[in-house]
């Protein structure tokens, strides 16, 4: 995919703040992952905002934040083969955060990603 336009979206909301957008998907959603400005996901989307930032999983469709320039974020959502794959890459990485040894005697880990600096996710 070269473009999220592209792609068979539903669109929740538009012209919002990335707050709105975290809030929304927090509120709307059964399972919240954050992830740092610059992930990558659709092999060739960035996501851009303001950490934390919150995607989304409801049902089988990945929610996440879309910023346009000039057209501000949106919230939008998609449930296809390639959001269920991506979905299991945000699980995944979740389960790495936790060691072992957290499990058994800790506390449950909450879902949200360690932030990183800009010129760190570009070394990836």
């Amino acid at each position: 995919m070269s473009c999220i336009e592209q792609m068979k979206y539903t669109i929740h909301l538009q012209k919002i703040s990335f707050k709105e957008a975290r809030e929304y998907i927090e509120k709307n959603s059964d399972e919240v992952y954050y992830v740092s400005p610059g992930y990558k996901i659709f092999k060739d989307y960035y996501i851009i905002g303001i950490p934390p930032i919150a995607m989304g999983v409801k049902d089988n469709a990945l929610v996440f934040p879309y910023t346009k320039p000039c057209h501000g974020s949106f919230v939008l959502s998609i449930d296809d083969e390639d959001s269920i794959k991506e979905i299991n890459r945000l699980r995944e990485a979740e389960k790495e955060k936790v060691t072992p040894s957290a499990k058994k005697s800790k506390p449950a880990e909450s879902s949200r990603t360690s932030l990183s600096s800009y010129g760190d996710m570009w070394k990836n």
